[in-house]
């Protein structure tokens, strides 16, 4: 299916904003230990589908976005995305054909080293970090075959 690129733009613009209704919906708590950082997963797809409009500035500016949404520490996802985005473009010509478990284990890297920067910048700011934070990761590769499919099947990019 060709794809234009105004039919991309909205693409990414409607997946970004929906991803993040997704992390901002009052979770309980047992489940928000759970949730995946929907935002994140949604940026990693469109590194891979498309990694030459999928930039780290993009990644920068959601990050930013999703700082304010969230009420952290101005700048701290948008450490995470831009670095995670980086990884994810440089890798993306691996990564898009290799079966859906590599690809899941991947992100799970991926998810790691961006909850391994939210660390670090929270343990700077002299917060005391638990141990469950360490569940999305697990939880966001379990979750990235769904995200793939309903990416996929959304019509506005596959690859």
């Amino acid at each position: 299916m060709v794809q234009t690129r105004q039919a991309t733009i909205l693409g990414y613009w409607l997946t970004i904003i929906v991803a993040m209704a997704l992390k901002i919906i009052p979770w309980s708590a047992p489940t928000l230990n759970l949730t995946p950082d929907w935002v994140l997963l949604v940026l990693i797809y469109w590194a891979f589908a498309t990694p030459e409009s999928a930039s780290v500035g993009k990644a920068w500016f959601v990050g930013l976005l999703v700082d304010v949404l969230t009420g952290q520490l101005l700048g701290q996802y948008a450490l995470a995305y831009a670095v995670s985005i980086y990884l994810s473009v440089k890798q993306h010509k691996r990564i898009r054909h290799m079966p859906i478990i590599q690809q899941s284990l991947f992100v799970c890297v991926i998810l790691l080293i961006a909850q391994i920067l939210f660390f670090w910048v929270e343990r700077i700011n002299g917060q005391v970090v638990p141990v469950q934070s360490w569940l999305p990761v697990l939880t966001g590769g379990l979750v990235w075959p769904l995200v793939l499919f309903v990416m996929r099947k959304t019509g506005f990019y596959s690859y």
